[in-house]
């Protein structure tokens, strides 16, 4: 017993120990520098993608819809800044469309805010584009370096960070930002980003040929691609599809037509399977952020992109009072719940929204009618994504997810709404299993088994352990990331030292 005691003891101490010992972060300079530093015509250039919200909304006077909140931005809450974030609505005509004058206009690298006639800022992508920066990569726009010419003392400040102090040299001109319209649907952003990879690779093909010398066609050219949240959904429909759509047969096989451009795709916290708390979204509304004004769920219910982040009602991931299996892709399931669009107490907001409707009953009528539409439009965008199937040879896919923060996994629909029911390991906003496109069924349920079951080919996953938008300023993410990226070799590259 003395002995136990003793090892006891001895465990307590060391726990303590370790759990006392400081975080030591890497100096990625040290690691990375020299590869950084080396403009290697063989490193693949950089596409990033951000995801949902991530792309900053002009409208076609240059108003700022989305990306910038207080004086001189468009407010939600008042009719012309409804109208001019919601999609249009009109019976009888396609999603594809149904378009309006705002348009994408650069990744959102940080978010400006006015609070009581103050303005300060709330970084965003800026964690990203700044990686890459330091990886050798400039974009075109951040040239100058993280912190733009406008940039408050505060956020200057805030550029110097580990990964803001490593030398990147200069001449380098292989990243590009991807801004799209996040509202619209991903399939067609996916086509847009196809279009985008073309003209990029000629871009790069000619400063090749004039860097070191032949034609354009002498210097074949595959993007890696860094793609956070929903943006890895148009990223993968990109390499299924490429710039076209997916065919309505189920079994027929995924053709890869945009895989021959893509050499990586790291996708971060991506939501492969939805996420639940967009559906909370859709019934209630949002809020982004504390001092940000609030979205009525029928402006975010008029965007096609947001339905196709349901999660899939074959994971039992929306449940009736009784228990039973509800589909949140079913148009009827929100008519009968009255939720988002079809709310039958919604009609001052769609009086908003329609302002040349006059009849309540016709404006119901667009509004069931588009709702429809966009939850049709999602379920063959998520059948089209989970068809199983791996990447041809020389396309790799990477997962960076959390797996630390208890997530919604499930909703219970009940009066007014739907709240969560279950909770699983995630980021707080997506599920370890979405993320993974995990198709097991619960443990202790038939036909559970212990290794991963999904129809997505990872070539690797990492696991951080914080929320949803704090994956991207893990130090842990930027290690692996600039390794992916600058040293890992191509697979089955074995050397030996000379």
């Amino acid at each position: 017993m003395r002995n136990l005691l003793v090892a006891g003891l001895f465990l307590s101490v060391m726990l303590s120990s370790a759990c006392s010992a400081p975080l030591h972060q890497p100096k990625l300079d040290d690691i990375y520098g020299p590869a950084a530093r080396t403009d290697a015509p063989e490193r693949n250039p950089v596409i990033v993608i951000p995801g949902v919200l991530g792309s900053k909304l002009a409208g076609p006077a240059g108003e700022v819809v989305w990306g910038a909140f207080g004086g001189g931005s468009e407010n939600p809450r008042k009719p012309r800044g409804a109208r001019l974030l919601a999609l249009p609505m009109r019976p009888g005509v396609p999603l594809a469309g149904l378009v309006d004058g705002v348009k994408p206009n650069g990744a959102l690298d940080r978010v400006r805010i006015s609070l009581f006639g103050l303005p300060f800022q709330q970084r965003a992508y800026a964690d990203i584009l700044g990686l890459l920066g330091a990886a050798g990569y400039v974009d075109p726009a951040l040239a100058s370096g993280l912190a733009p010419v406008d940039a408050s003392e505060a956020d200057r400040a805030a550029a110097t960070t580990p990964m803001g102090m490593l030398d990147w040299g200069e001449g380098h001109f292989t990243c590009f930002q991807f801004a799209y319209d996040w509202r619209r649907d991903n399939a067609e952003n996916a086509a847009l980003l196809h279009r985008f990879m073309l003209e990029r690779r000629a871009e790069v093909q000619a400063e090749r040929a004039r860097r070191y010398g032949g034609t354009p066609q002498d210097h074949p050219v595959r993007f890696d691609v860094i793609a956070h949240s929903m943006g890895g959904l148009v990223a993968r429909h990109q390499l299924r599809y490429g710039g076209g759509a997916a065919g309505p047969d189920p079994a027929a096989p995924v053709p890869w037509s945009g895989a021959p451009l893509v050499s990586k795709l790291v996708m971060i916290g991506t939501p492969n399977a939805g996420s639940a708390k967009v559906l909370t979204n859709l019934i209630d509304g949002a809020t982004f952020g504390p001092f940000l004004p609030a979205y009525a769920p029928q402006i975010l219910g008029t965007m096609p992109a947001l339905y196709q982040l349901l999660p899939r009602g074959r994971h039992d991931s929306l449940l009736d009072e009784d228990g039973a299996a509800l589909d949140p892709l079913s148009p009827e399931v929100w008519v009968s719940r009255g939720w988002g669009l079809a709310d039958p107490d919604a009609d001052g907001q769609l009086a908003v929204l329609l302002p040349g409707v006059d009849d309540p009953a016709e404006r119901r009528r667009i509004a069931l009618d588009h709702q429809a539409k966009a939850l049709r439009r999602a379920s063959a965008f998520q059948a089209a994504m989970d068809r199983p199937a791996a990447p041809p040879a020389g396309t790799e896919i990477f997962l960076v997810a959390g797996d630390a923060v208890a997530t919604a996994s499930a909703m219970r629909a009940g009066r007014g709404g739907a709240k969560p029911h279950a909770h699983a390991p995630g980021d707080g906003t997506v599920t370890r299993a979405s993320a993974l496109l995990d198709e097991r069924p619960a443990p202790g349920e038939p036909g559970w088994t212990t290794r991963l079951q999904s129809p997505l080919a990872y070539a690797g996953v990492t696991f951080l352990h914080t929320n949803h938008l704090g994956l991207t300023r893990d130090p842990a993410f930027s290690d692996n990331v600039l390794w992916l990226l600058l040293e890992r070799p191509a697979p089955a590259a074995v050397q030996r030292r000379p």
